[in-house]
């Protein structure tokens, strides 16, 4: 291999060599790891303490030792043949076979050579080993310092075995203790005594400290992007500036570029990033492909606030098409925004922009240009009760709707009475809802009106109990709790048909949506309620006050035929079906440390209808292991049924394989969504990758992707020599998060 090609990869070994190497694993425990050394007890500083058999005097400032000799300073510790040491000068020559031991190397050698005055220590046919983390090899000439040591005709390698899978040799290499940098020059890598690879000369960190130079490269072939190479390049600018440049090569489509900046301020933390195709090969028809990412947060002393996060892409099939680690390939709309608070000791005010852009064939959403946000932050009393007040100024502008721009000023004042003890609690609010609109487009043939008005008063009254007993149901000692509770809320009917819709959405109803104030986020449709809502929750603890089950369920209880959902033409200009009679529960169990469950339901009781389903079983065994079980149904999303299984199970086979797959099928449709699997093998020294993966390729042009399904098969292939890459680039829990459908704990699912 020609030394030119060895240039182009230097940075491969230059980026991560023994840095990650600093902790003896289980796959190394026959790697006899030296103890820290430690200098001898009771010794004075700035003396040296001499151990031999037979010493003989050369004048009054020199003396010569042998048998057994053992030298202790307060930076070293050396076991020799025998030793010559000049007092006056402070030097010693010592012959071997000798051991010598500081706190960062354990070497053998055949002589050294030492200025005791200095602390600088010269071995030659040296065979070391590091004694802060995994490291060794021979060098003809090793020489140490306080803060360095030098090694010449060397190698390294972090392979326990005398015949290492790989290790590096040089001419010369260079360790800063204090700098915590190395350097080398004229370096080989060897792969099973094999030369691979001549570097000239490259640098790296022996500590955690950030070096630039190229991370770990991937290898992967799919049915999308053919032969595919991702370099990523890191770039240690600064102490708080850095940067990645990661040139993506795929067969397919072409070269994409991608480049990210982090920096840290004392007021500003954030990223940017971009994502550049000029030519995509399988698509013609489109030009520069590309993605814009910044997020910022941003601190102005004790009272202000500012956040920014914005992405944007080319074209609405990007992120399905290419991918990101910006945005999620299942987004159908990227949201930006920009906000600045202001924290007062009186008053939170909120100054927000905020727009999306939508991908695939939607209509477009409203962009709040801008929306203020005004409430204080804590209540005020006044006749043993609390006073809040919350107002919002927004000005919406959608240029593809019926109603191009609209303003909307909110109002709402509420008053608060509470009761709490230890076994019970009573909430009581009061609220004046008043919104004024004003509204412009090409509506003149609607019921929308260019002013309009609405005012609502609410009430919500809500009491909880709370019970508890020890019991010995399931658990030794434990204590069961009960906690019913039951609201009350009212909210009359008025017409709001001449109202557009520009924020709101409906919320899920599950069981704490169930003692929600609103069915709809945002405040352009208030819908009626006049309805009792009766729940419970039951838990088990045991004697450690660790919860091992719950169970809470819940229904609503309407009192009046204008109250219910389906009475309600408004409540369908959100593309939702609705319920009358919903009763929800949810559930999780912890009935073993290895093992979770959880689990919920959404029941229509009129129409004896399942509305939505989800259920996770969860195994998280010793070594590695885990299964996870999952179910989810709901029954209309899009006009489209969802009923799917999967499956995540991460299984080592022994100490040094492991193997990781995920299974996900539509049994709607009869067809699997996604399938997943992946081998790792991993020794004390290196580590290699398989996985491969088969999804639904999506395409936000088309009006549904239900129909047609066309599947995307990639190899992927990770490889990994233990000290010259990072440890995250072979970590197998990674790899279950690698899929459409990424792994999750059961208690954070988000369904």
């Amino acid at each position: 291999m020609s030394k030119n090609w060895g240039i182009l990869v230097l940075p491969l070994i230059s980026t991560q060599v023994i840095a990650n190497s600093n902790t003896v694993s289980g796959l190394c425990k026959d790697y006899l790891q030296p103890k820290d050394w430690q200098p001898m007890q009771g010794l004075l500083p700035e003396t040296i303490d001499i151990q031999a058999n037979k010493v003989e005097l050369q004048g009054t400032d020199s003396a010569e030792f042998s048998g057994d000799v053992a030298v202790n300073t307060q930076t070293m510790t050396v076991t020799a043949k025998s030793a010559l040491i000049d007092k006056r000068k402070g030097l010693l020559n010592a012959s071997g076979p000798l051991l010598f031991q500081d706190n960062y190397t354990m070497v053998n050698s055949s002589g050294m050579y030492a200025d005791l005055s200095q602390s600088e220590f010269s071995l030659l046919g040296a065979q070391y080993q590091l004694t802060q983390q995994l490291g060794k090899g021979k060098a003809e000439k090793l020489r140490a310092t306080s803060t360095q040591v030098d090694l010449f005709n060397s190698s390294f390698t972090t392979c326990p075995s005398n015949t290492p899978f790989w290790e590096i040799e040089a001419s010369s290499i260079t360790l800063d203790k204090e700098k915590g940098w190395g350097e080398t020059y004229n370096t080989v890598l060897k792969i099973l005594d094999t030369p691979v690879i001549y570097v000239p000369y490259f640098t790296f960190p022996i500590d955690d400290k950030r070096k630039s130079g190229l991370l770990t490269p991937t290898l992967s072939s799919s049915n999308r992007y053919g032969l595919e190479i991702v370099t990523p390049y890191y770039l240690n600018l600064a102490e708080n500036y850095d940067a990645l440049l990661t040139p993506r090569y795929m067969s397919n489509k072409g070269l994409q570029l991608q480049g990210e900046f982090r920096y840290l301020t004392e007021q500003h933390a954030g990223i940017f990033a971009t994502e550049f195709l000029s030519d995509d090969k399988s698509e013609p028809d489109l030009e520069e492909r590309y993605l814009v990412h910044w997020q910022q947060k941003s601190y102005f002393g004790d009272n202000w606030r500012a956040n920014i996060d914005v992405t944007n892409v080319s074209d609405d099939n990007y992120l399905t098409d290419l991918g990101s680690n910006y945005a999620n390939q299942t987004d159908t709309q990227l949201s930006r925004k920009a906000q600045l608070s202001y924290l007062g000791e009186d008053w939170l005010i909120d100054l927000q922009l905020h727009n999306f852009e939508v991908l695939g064939n939607h209509a477009e959403s409203y962009a709040a240009f801008p929306e203020i946000t005004v409430k204080n932050r804590t209540a005020e009393k006044y006749f043993g009760v609390d006073w809040q007040f919350t107002g919002q100024m927004s000005h919406f502008k959608n240029d593809d709707a019926e109603i191009t721009d609209a303003t909307r000023i909110h109002l709402e004042p509420s008053v608060t009475y509470n009761l709490n003890d230890y076994a019970w609690s009573f909430d009581s609010k009061l609220s004046l809802l008043h919104t004024h609109y004003e509204q412009n487009g090409s509506f003149n043939k609607t019921e929308y009106a260019e002013s309009i008005s609405r005012t609502l008063p609410q009430v919500r009254l809500h009491g909880q109990l709370n019970l508890e007993r020890s019991t010995n149901l399931l658990l030794s000692d434990g204590i069961q709790t009960l906690e019913p509770q039951i609201q009350y809320l009212y909210t009359p009917e008025k017409d709001q048909s001449r109202i557009g819709s520009y924020d709101t959405v409906k919320m899920q109803d599950d069981f704490f949506g169930l003692f929600r104030e609103r069915r709809f986020s945002g405040v352009d449709y208030i819908s009626e309620a006049n309805q009792f809502t009766l729940g419970a929750t039951t838990r088990l603890l045991d004697s450690k006050n660790t919860e091992r089950f719950s169970l809470s369920v819940g229904q609503i209880i309407y009192l009046s035929n204008s109250a219910k959902p389906t009475e309600s033409a408004l409540d369908n200009r959100f593309g939702e079906k609705n319920y009358n009679a919903l009763f929800a529960a949810e559930t999780k169990i912890h009935w073993h440390p290895r093992w979770y469950f959880s689990g919920g339901i959404q029941y229509d009781a009129d129409e004896k209808d399942l509305i939505r389903s989800h259920m996770t079983i969860d195994y998280r065994g010793n070594n590695k292991k885990l299964v996870q079980l999952n179910h989810h149904y709901v029954n209309d999303v899009s006009g489209n049924e969802i009923d799917q299984v999967g499956i995540f199970t991460s299984l080592p086979i022994d100490d040094n394989w492991q193997v990781v797959a995920s299974y996900h099928r539509d049994l709607t449709s009869k067809r699997s969504i996604e399938v997943f699997a992946g081998v790792q093998y991993e020794s004390c020294c290196w580590a290699v990758q398989i996985t491969g993966n088969r999804t639904i390729e999506t395409d936000l042009n088309q009006s549904t992707s239900f129909q047609d399904p066309v599947f995307d098969s990639s190899i992927n292939f990770n490889f990994v020599l233990k000290g010259l890459g990072s440890k995250s680039r072979y970590d197998a829990s990674q790899l279950l998060k690698q899929g459409i459908f990424g792994y999750r704990r059961p208690y954070f699912l988000n369904n």
